[in-house]
């Protein structure tokens, strides 16, 4: 909290601005308490802690960006650039195609972007600098107005590059979920959760190899092993080391390490429809509830054609879940990561039955490798218009120790200089991008402002599966389509901030 004035001399003024402090204090305190578990069966739309700017009316939402003590369990305290004092930000639950006004505050000492992930949204509203999104002044506002689409689960984060800082862009708590509420909600379910999975303290170390044997379908294309391979056997031969990774050393969910939050309450029989946001910058997470399965029924927000069930879920960074679970298994259970380190400290919570009690369990369920194509139709999409070739490279250790990334040979230049679009889109045509990876890395790819069709993973048709994020598996290629319905300097990368930072960027224009 914030303290206006000092050394006030009239003692009206100071009684004045004291009881102000404490509505604000309060304020933030109940929003911090209310945002716990994130759970929202129909809510209706709810204004974060808000302010006026000079002459200008309150907008609908208010966001302050700024640094804040948060504790992710008793006594284990972090310093955190958060939205609202708190971590998660705020649940913002929007009407679809009802226009929103939204005040952003950045009260640090840095120019901020706050990126609506997952939305249809003009240029100078989505949040990216690259696209030519003006930034939030440090220590000033922007105003921004827009119709909230699609319908389903978005979120908001910065957008800032971090480089080598390890507070900055999505490495900071600047992390919150946005939920746009159809015209027609089905309502197959009793209630919703919403939870949000995040590491922090984050730490530099020299690579190591990203688990690939949960994707599928499994096969490495031979070529671009063999490509990636040889480019890292040339570097390491030259006496480079490998390049930097990020480790952590907490993970939360829902902003409280496992066993230090509320449990989890649900009843016997209860459908709960879980909505689980992988906020990371950098990782992928996996999620199981011992004697329960997944019900996956929108991907990134959007209804898939084949709702399925799982007993794992895999998440990219940034990537979207929305399963049902049928309460049908009483007791006091584990829902958290497979890895039992990450388990061990601090990814899960505890799920307890209404009348049980005890210590929560934890059992690790049967290997399951996962699939997109499950959720999607077995019959090829329409044909596209015009298909777009992207080849993904590492440059091992090649930028002040991190690796350096290219598409098509191409580095994205992290000096902030202006860069012309590579690909070129016409209003309202069907283009396909057709991407191979030759890193051994596993790439969370994200279009901004669009939604893609997953057409073909690794070489297995598929369609009906709409995202905005997808991940590519090492050594494999997919093909992902989507209608230019959005014109506007459009934003392509990595969601991976470590890549996104050092290269792995590219934009679309429309001519």
């Amino acid at each position: 909290m914030r303290i206006r004035g000092i050394f006030i001399i009239e003692m009206k003024n100071q009684m004045k601005r004291l009881s102000e402090s404490r509505r604000e204090f309060l304020q933030r305190a109940g929003m911090t308490m209310a945002a716990a578990l994130l759970p929202c069966a129909r809510a209706g739309r709810q204004r974060a802690t808000s302010a006026s700017s000079g002459d200008h009316a309150q907008g609908d939402f208010t966001i302050h960006i700024a640094t804040n003590p948060i504790e992710i369990a008793p006594h284990r305290i972090v310093s955190l650039t958060s939205y609202n004092g708190q971590f998660p930000g705020p649940l913002f639950r929007f009407k679809e195609g009802q226009p929103v006004t939204v005040d952003l505050y950045n009260d640090t000492d840095t120019a901020e972007q706050l990126h609506w992930h997952g939305q249809k949204v003009p240029v100078d509203v989505d949040g990216a600098s690259e696209e030519g999104t003006p930034y939030i002044p440090a220590h000033g506002m922007r105003r921004i107005r827009f119709v909230p689409r699609p319908a389903g689960f978005r979120f908001y984060h910065s957008h800032n590059r971090a480089g080598a800082n390890l507070s900055a862009g999505q490495y900071s708590g600047q992390v919150g979920p946005v939920y746009i509420e159809p015209k027609n909600e089905p309502g197959r379910y009793d209630r919703e959760v919403f939870l949000v999975l995040k590491e922090f303290e984050p730490t530099f170390s020299r690579g190591g190899d990203m688990a690939q044997d949960f994707l599928s379908p499994p096969t490495a294309v031979q070529g671009l092993k063999v490509t990636g391979e040889s480019a890292m056997k040339a570097s390491l031969a030259k006496g480079m080391p490998k390049g930097y990774e990020v480790g952590y050393g907490s993970f939360t969910i829902n902003g409280r390490t496992l066993s230090h939050g509320e449990p989890l309450r649900v009843k016997q029989g209860e459908r709960v429809l879980f909505h689980i946001l992988n906020g990371s910058a950098t990782e992928i997470r996996s999620l199981a509830l011992p004697g329960h399965t997944f019900q996956v029924v929108a991907l990134d927000g959007n209804a898939v054609p084949t709702p399925a069930r799982v007993p794992v879920l895999w998440i990219g960074t940034a990537e979207r879940t929305s399963a049902i679970v049928e309460m049908n298994h009483p007791g006091v259970w584990i829902m958290g990561d497979l890895d039992n380190d990450d388990r061990g400290h601090g990814m899960g919570i505890v799920v307890e039955y209404a009348g049980r009690a005890g210590k929560p369990l934890w059992i690790t369920p049967q290997p399951h490798r996962w699939d997109y194509t499950v959720f999607g139709n077995r019959e090829s999409g329409a044909a596209p218009d015009e298909t777009f070739e992207m080849f993904f490279a590492k440059e091992n250790a090649a930028q002040e120790g991190f690796n350096r990334w290219t598409i098509n040979g191409v580095a994205y230049p992290m000096n902030g200089e202006s860069v012309a679009a590579a690909f070129h889109l016409h209003d309202g045509k069907r283009y396909r991008i057709r991407m191979r990876n030759a890193s051994d890395d596993i790439h969370p790819v994200h279009l901004h402002r669009h939604t893609f069709e997953l057409t073909k993973v690794n070489g297995k048709p598929t369609s009906g599966v709409m995202k905005d994020v997808a991940m590519l598996g090492g050594y494999q290629t997919m093909e992902i389509d989507f209608v230019a319905d959005n014109p506007g300097l459009t934003l392509f990368h990595c969601h991976q901030q470590l890549h996104m930072d050092y290269g792995f960027m590219t934009l679309f224009d429309y001519v």
